[in-house]
Parts: C-alpha cells; sequence; structure tokens
C-alpha cells in the first residue's frame, strides 16, 4: 500500500512541474480537452477541463508511452476507482471527493481476467 500512494504522488504532482513542451489546449463541447507533454515529446498526461477545473477522466503515461495511471475527477475532485499500473501489479484507489477510501494491490492477469 505503501508503494501505491507514493505512486500516486508522483504522478499527478508532475502537471504542477515546469515543462519545456507546450500543452495543447481545445474546446470540445463545453470543455477543454488538455494534452500535457513529456521533454521528449511523448504524452504526459491528458483529460478535460470544465469550468477551469478538472473533469472527466484524466490519463498519465510515463517517458516511454506506457500507460501509468487512468482516473476521473468531477468538478475538480478526484471520484471513483483509479487505477494505477507498474511492471508487475495494478493499484485501485477509490476516492471520494478527493479523499482516498481504499486501496486494493491487484496482480495485472487477475485484472485481465475480468474483463
Amino acid at each position: 500500500m505503501k508503494k501505491c500512494v507514493i505512486l500516486v504522488a508522483m504522478m499527478f504532482s508532475g502537471i504542477l512541474v515546469a515543462q519545456e513542451v507546450k500543452p495543447e489546449l481545445e474546446a470540445v463541447g463545453n470543455k477543454v480537452k488538455a494534452t500535457y507533454y513529456h521533454e521528449n515529446g511523448k504524452v504526459q498526461q491528458e483529460g478535460f477541463f470544465k469550468d477551469g477545473k478538472l473533469d472527466g477522466v484524466w490519463v498519465s503515461y510515463d517517458e516511454k508511452g506506457n500507460k501509468v495511471a487512468v482516473g476521473e475527477y468531477t468538478d475538480g475532485l478526484k471520484t471513483g476507482k483509479w487505477i494505477f499500473f507498474n511492471e508487475n501489479s495494478l493499484c485501485e484507489v477509490a476516492y471520494e471527493n478527493s479523499k482516498v477510501s481504499s486501496v486494493k494491490n491487484l496482480q495485472k492477469n487477475a485484472l485481465a481476467n475480468r474483463n
């Protein structure tokens, strides 16, 4: 669980770090789609803003383009189940109003069998 919490903190602190590659912003209906990039040009994070707040599904990637996190925001707050990926396992973190309500460590093959 400790590894998962550290991973969560690392994944979404990256959005606050100054970056050389400018993000792309695109109006999509009543939202703005934002795509942030690593210095190597690969996508770092992508998701939506609504009324200036994070809203909808956000996906984060490492510098090689591998998915490292998928989660959802509602009106700027983390909500629902977020999945954090690493080499050997998955971590599922449930949020209610941006507060962690539960953490589960999952095996990658167990998740594949559920789909």
